[in-house]
């Protein structure tokens, strides 16, 4: 092991630090929507399946512990009969203009039956929730003063390491999650022989059992299944192996006794499969045994080196400077100076840049579900909003910058669960609105989930599949992989067979609308007075369906397939009712220019044609493009972008339109207000999209390819006016290194993956190049371009 890795003076490696522990014996509230300030300081590490929450505290050791699919609830039917029969009378009303009847309609008719996801408090209902697995605690059983305490988490390598003098002893500690192995690995040493001693247990809020089994101590339970009986079924096992000392082992936990160095591997797993209609078949006795029992025959150089490898390989494919100054401040006094002095910190902003795509590795494998609201980590029994999937943006927000950030691979339990949701989702699409095809609404979770939610107001969003399928093209368009399309064209041609039935000709104009639906989550002025929702026509499902006829249209052209089907979403697509320019210049966010209740809304949802959608774009839509931008303009002036994950989405919104300094301060308004010591987003509470759309947003300043041109530095602010990043991706198979100083490009390097036409698009001259697979192209020299 590299001698220097607890080394403080090391301040070139990317990391987050810090010289004070996070309190471990300070205890977790149960309020979901209040966060913990403690566990906001503790350190994240994950492998996808298994995650933990480092605390570093010196006398007691808590490491907080999660595992994928440690979900509460049970499959259930939640659809409503009643919802078919009367969506032409709330249509009708609604053509008419008696908002406040249809609304009224609607909420009796179109919501699921039972209580749904609970208002974001389904731990204790079918609906279920993202739970903590429990936590692991080491009791030194030593108390006394420290000194020269240092802990950090490591981007370069996942590690979280922790060292500290005592009684003129220096102890050390390093915690991974290793994906090859399956482990959580945990090493204590100390620079002195027989200087370890501690006692370490496992436990949950509720329902579980710890005993001894052989040399382990292993913890079980069962979860709620909301109906009044025991749900899934997990386990951890946790061993210790030690140099010299003793070990002894008792229900109760494990006893160590004046050892040298300890080694502890811990092992989780449920009995969760992703198999609809049961969810249940995993060997997770077996399988945790195995595991243990396979990391104990290695030593923990071997254990270290493959966990490295692996992330590694992930990890380095992308790299940001835009700062060459030692780091030599705390993370958290970093971040208060950013706050305090509201000034630009670049150091910070490459780490949270980094931060997000290293969460995203940590929470999200192939094999593995998809990264949760929370990502995979949640401390709690009651997560805030059941820590689920929210398909009305905060779910897609999460894989935005996988794609662009070169982790493609991290992309693909997205696709798993979509996959996942063509029965139920049918099932909901024929009972709810007698239509082919498949249909999600705004929340789904483990189990299968696809009926609206419990109130109209938000759960009539009927968009979500067509925003959710989006991704299937994004995830070709960069990679280029025809056996990975054609895998997925059938869940793609489903979405559009549900929308297909769903869509009505406006009784005005005749162009195809969505409804009764919303714009998640706002509320208008209705011409009687009320307070309404529910609409025909609103501009966010207009922009998806339309999106999803394009990405259909597109597979279907790569794939070969030109039937009278793919003719006739040609020509419902060309039927669409289209984004409209109100009278005070702003794109519409319903069919009629309506007055919103909130005019500083968070949600930002008829601007998906801008970003992530195509549908408008600077160049080729000029007018809807500066609509757009009035829109903008509007809810920031109005206190938009008040939580995480918005202001996020903002940074993305703006430099889509070239908007280098109002990306940049959204950039800033993220880490100002809604970032945490430990660099976790807040929405608040804490929410992982806001991280994710960081990294997103950072990266469409930098690289953006949606139009078809890879246009560079389309939005880079002045603060970044010499810099480098090298592996983000383009659209068509490109990878992209660039230098640039004082606000001019000195250097780009385009890696093609598979061939074909390269057009890069730089301070309005796009030239155009042929490639060939494998090869390297530097466009700014002369001899390599045809213009």
């Amino acid at each position: 092991m590299d001698k220097d890795v607890h080394d403080k003076t090391k301040t070139g490696r990317l990391k987050l630090w810090y010289n004070e522990p996070a309190k471990a014996t300070v205890t977790d509230g149960t309020d979901s929507w209040k966060d913990d300030p403690e566990w906001l300081k503790a350190l994240p590490l994950g492998n996808g399946a298994l995650g933990a929450m480092v605390f570093g505290d010196v006398d007691k050791e808590r490491i907080q512990l999660n595992e994928e699919s440690m979900w509460s609830g049970s499959p259930n039917n939640d659809n409503n009969p009643k919802a078919y029969p009367a969506q032409a009378k709330i249509r009708e009303l609604l053509f008419k203009g008696k908002y406040r009847e249809a609304t009224k309609f609607t909420q009796e008719t179109q919501i699921c039956e039972g209580k749904g996801s609970g208002r974001g408090q389904g731990a204790t209902l079918p609906f279920g929730c993202f739970q903590t697995l429990g936590d692991l605690w080491i009791d030194f059983e030593n108390q006394g003063n420290y000194e020269d305490y240092y802990r950090e988490l490591d981007l370069e390598d996942a590690i979280v390491r922790v060292s500290y003098t005592k009684n003129n002893v220096q102890y050390k500690r390093d915690v991974f999650v290793s994906e090859p192995d399956q482990l959580m690995v945990v090493r204590l040493t100390a620079n002195a022989p027989g200087a370890i001693s501690f006692t370490s247990s496992l436990s949950r809020p509720e329902r579980f059992t710890t005993k001894v089994e052989d040399d382990q101590l292993v913890m079980f339970g069962a979860l709620d299944n909301g109906k009044g009986g025991n749900g899934l079924e997990y386990m951890a096992r946790l061993t210790a192996l030690n140099k010299n000392g003793t070990v002894s082992y008792s229900d109760d936990g494990i006893v160590v006794q004046q050892a040298d160095e300890v080694l502890l591997l811990l092992s989780a797993s449920t009995n969760y499969v992703l198999d609809y209609p049961s969810y249940k078949g995993r060997d997770y006795e077996k399988l945790t045994a195995k595991r243990l029992e396979n990391g104990k025959q290695k030593t923990y150089a071997q254990l270290l080196e493959a966990h490295t490898k692996d992330y590694q390989s992930y990890f380095k494919r992308v790299s940001l400077k835009l700062d060459q100054v030692p780091d030599t401040v705390p993370t958290n006094k970093r971040l208060q100076n950013l706050k305090t002095s509201k000034s630009s910190d670049l150091r910070l902003e490459e780490l949270l840049f980094q931060y997000g795509r290293y969460l995203l590795i940590s929470s999200s494998r192939p094999g593995t579900l998809p990264a949760n609201l929370q990502g995979i980590w949640a401390n709690k029994i009651q997560t805030p909003w059941n820590g689920d999937y929210h398909t009305d943006v905060n779910v897609q927000m999460n894989y935005w910058m996988a794609e662009v950030t070169n982790l493609n691979e991290m992309h693909l339990p997205l696709f798993d669960l979509m996959a996942s949701l063509q029965e139920p989702g049918a099932i909901t699409a024929k009972t709810h609105y007698n239509a082919n095809g498949w249909v999600v609404h705004p929340i789904t979770n483990i189990w299968g989930y696809t009926a609206p939610g419990e109130k109209a107001s938000w759960g009539m969003h009927v968009g979500g599949g067509a925003w959710l399928t989006t991704h299937i093209m994004e995830h070709y368009y960069f990679n280029l992989d025809k056996t990975f399309l054609r895998q997925n064209y059938p869940v793609l041609k489903a979405s559009t067979q549900f929308y297909m039935d769903w869509l009505v000709p406006d009784h005005k104009t005749g162009e195809l609308v969505s409804g009764p639906s919303v714009s998640p989550e706002n509320t208008f002025i209705a011409p009687d007075g009320s307070n309404c929702q529910i609409s025909m026509g609103p501009a966010h499902d207009q922009q998806v369906i339309w999106q999803l006829f394009k990405n259909f249209i597109d597979a279907s052209v790569v794939l070969g397939i030109d039937d009278d089907y793919v003719a006739s979403i040609k020509r419902a697509q060309a039927q669409l009712a289209k984004p409209k320019i109100g009278d005070d210049g702003r794109l519409m966010e319903w069919a009629q220019a309506f007055e919103e209740v909130e005019p500083g809304h968070r949600h930002i949802s008829h601007l998906f044609a801008l970003h992530p959608g195509y549908q408008i774009d600077i160049e080729q839509t000029p007018k809807l493009a500066m609509a757009a931008k009035k829109s903008l303009d509007f809810r920031i002036k109005n206190g938009g972008g008040h939580t995480g994950w918005s202001a996020a989405w903002l940074i993305s919104q703006y430099a889509r339109l070239g908007e280098a300094e109002k990306a940049y301060k959204s950039l800033q308004t993220v880490l100002a207000k809604s970032t945490t010591s430990n660099l976790f987003g807040l929405h608040p509470p804490f929410q992982m999209d806001a991280n994710f759309g960081t990294t997103e947003g950072i990266s469409e300043m930098l690289l953006q390819s949606q139009s078809g041109t890879i246009r560079l530095l389309h939005a880079l602010p002045d603060a970044w006016a010499t810099g480098e990043v090298k592996g983000l991706c383009a659209r068509g198979g490109f990878v992209i290194d660039m230098e640039w100083k004082d606000a001019e490009l000195t250097e780009v390097k385009v890696h093609s993956k598979s061939g074909g036409t390269c057009k890069i698009g730089y301070k309005g001259k796009t030239i155009y190049f042929e490639t060939q697979q494998g090869q390297d192209y530097f466009p700014l020299q002369a001899h390599h371009l045809k213009e």
